[in-house]
């Protein structure tokens, strides 16, 4: 393992990172709050400070052991949830979705604001390799997280998305799988099932779209 690689990586990556969870869970938090749930606004969880938000196993331990243990290949890890008590929610089915969705969002808004940076930078002249690949590790690290959180499977937000969405009975049984749903996700990423069959597809169909927001602006600086 080339040690300045990895020292070169995470010095491109850790500020993305450290925004994307950190935004991303406090999302979650304000979206609650705004519905009626205070918990999460109690516990301090509302916060831009990334140490609120760190888990030491999920966002440190996990992701240095599988780069070590896979030369890179295959990255994974996760912040502290914010805690969301669903029935504080003033319509708790339908307000669950929308807080659900603040996280996801969150890093969409994200990648559209590293790719914003990236085409600034690119227009102004600058020619920094450093900054320049940061900005496209923010694109990078917002869209697979906006992407890989949206899987249809609790615990994960698309899973209480669908809970939200679906009929009760439909509802009741897919929240049943939460207590086991985490590891039914690992086992089908470590199988390959959900990048083949999810991120793929739908990354490439999240930068399509990045690449159309930005148009405007990348015609404005070119």
């Amino acid at each position: 393992m080339d040690i300045a690689n990895l020292i070169q990586t995470v010095a491109i990556y850790a500020l993305p990172v450290l925004f994307a969870i950190t935004v991303h869970e406090a999302a979650h938090g304000y979206a609650a709050r705004h519905y009626g749930d205070n918990t999460a606004y109690m516990l301090g969880r509302i916060t831009l400070n990334p140490v609120k938000h760190i888990d030491p196993v999920g966002t440190i331990l996990m992701p240095l052991l599988l780069y070590f243990a896979t030369s890179g290949a295959f990255l994974f890890g996760y912040a502290k949830p914010v805690p969301v008590r669903f029935g504080n929610l003033r319509n708790p089915k339908r307000d669950m979705v929308w807080v659900a969705l603040a996280g996801p969002g969150a890093n969409l808004a994200q990648a559209l604001a590293w790719g914003a940076l990236f085409l600034v930078l690119s227009g102004a002249g600058v020619t920094e390799p450093f900054f320049l690949k940061m900005c496209q590790g923010g694109v990078l690290v917002n869209v697979v997280m906006f992407v890989f959180n949206l899987f249809p499977l609790p615990p994960l937000d698309g899973g209480r998305i669908l809970v939200g969405l679906l009929p009760h009975r439909q509802a009741e049984m897919v929240s049943r799988i939460e207590p086991w749903g985490f590891f039914i996700v690992m086992a089908l990423v470590i199988f390959g099932v959900v990048s083949a069959l999810w991120m793929r597809p739908l990354m490439t169909l999240t930068y399509g779209l990045i690449d159309l927001l930005l148009t405007p602006l990348s015609m404005l600086l070119g």
